[in-house]
């Protein structure tokens, strides 16, 4: 299997929303993109303790597939192309990594 893991800084304001609202929004679309894609096997998505280093990113995505063939399948569906529209004027960094495990 693949893990996708990549985490997200944003912006403390952009599109007339706050950095907290950005955030709930990227949050509650990435958690649906599992209803709508089959082959997502597993996915977490969580926000920085609001009591943790203001240094750390901002939200983090975790999601597994089957193999980098689906990953790829991914990136390109609507549904999470729609996600990375919303989320490029908001963000400031992304940094991610994706491993195989067992």
């Amino acid at each position: 299997m693949l893990r996708h893991v990549v985490m997200f800084q944003f912006k403390e304001e952009a599109g007339g929303r706050t950095k907290a609202e950005n955030v709930a929004i990227t949050k509650a679309m990435l958690e649906a993109l599992p209803q709508k894609i089959d082959w997502i096997r597993a996915s977490t998505v969580a926000v920085n303790a609001p009591d943790a280093d203001g240094k750390n990113y901002d939200l983090i995505l975790i999601s597994d597939f089957d193999s980098m063939e689906d990953y790829l399948r991914y990136k390109v569906h609507p549904d999470h192309v729609a996600v990375g529209t919303f989320m490029r004027p908001v963000r400031i960094s992304r940094a991610s990594v994706d491993f195989y495990f067992e």
